[in-house]
């Protein structure tokens, strides 16, 4: 049985899905942008903001779920710009200290045009 995950502390989805789901030991993200949930917008311009903003949003996501980014065991990032990699890869650093699995894809365009999304999978 699965639960959906809310806190008014990220920002709300902004389609047809939860910011996460609970099941057994385990949260799924949704795909978190750097939205701030005080304005409802994109307030970040460079990349390093755009992945502290994300990764705050994670932050509050799991801490919601009961669990935290310590425990993540995988993520998925999503970058508009392979060129934005190593700037990427320091903040990302910085939050994700356990160093789960992760794949890293350049896209096309994101929602809202931002620069980065992230999603996570990590045990409760």
């Amino acid at each position: 049985m699965s639960k959906k995950v809310y806190t008014k502390n990220a920002p709300d989805a902004i389609g047809p899905y939860s910011q996460a789901v609970k099941t057994g030991n385990l949260v799924f993200t949704s795909g978190q942008i750097a939205i701030n949930p005080a304005s409802g917008n994109v307030e970040a311009a460079t990349i390093e903001e755009q992945t502290h903003q994300v990764c705050k949003n994670l932050t509050e996501v799991l801490s919601a779920a009961g669990t935290s980014i310590d425990k993540a065991i995988k993520t998925v990032c999503f970058l508009k710009n392979m060129e934005d990699f190593v700037a990427f890869n320091a903040v990302y650093g910085e939050y994700f200290t356990s160093k789960p699995a992760r794949s890293c894809v350049a896209v096309k365009q994101l929602p809202k045009d931002v620069l980065v999304e992230v999603e996570v999978i990590a045990e409760i």
